[in-house]
């Protein structure tokens, strides 16, 4: 019995060991893994955050000044046919 028992702690001891290895065994592999993902990011030059945000702040305004354009389009559109309309008339 007393056989068995130590058996058994060898046994335990052995897994244990063998967790806290695999444990190690990935976080070297996140770490080294993370540190390639970073270095090619790097490499790509992808634009950060704030040039995100003012090429988006940036487009929103030029999207505004569109829209108002447009309208100021359609009033002189409008205007154009009364005018036109009118000179017909008088023709």
């Amino acid at each position: 019995m007393q056989t068995t028992s130590r058996l058994f702690d060898d046994l335990a001891k052995v897994a244990s060991g063998a967790v806290s290895t695999f444990g190690a065994v990935k976080e070297e592999i996140e770490t080294r893994v993370k540190e390639r993902v970073e270095r090619m990011l790097a490499d790509m030059d992808l634009p950060t955050a704030d040039e995100v945000a003012a090429i988006r702040a940036m487009a929103q305004k030029a999207r505004e000044e569109q829209d108002t354009l447009m309208e100021r389009i359609a009033a002189l559109e409008e205007r154009v046919a009364k005018l036109e309309s009118s000179a017909a008339e008088i023709d």
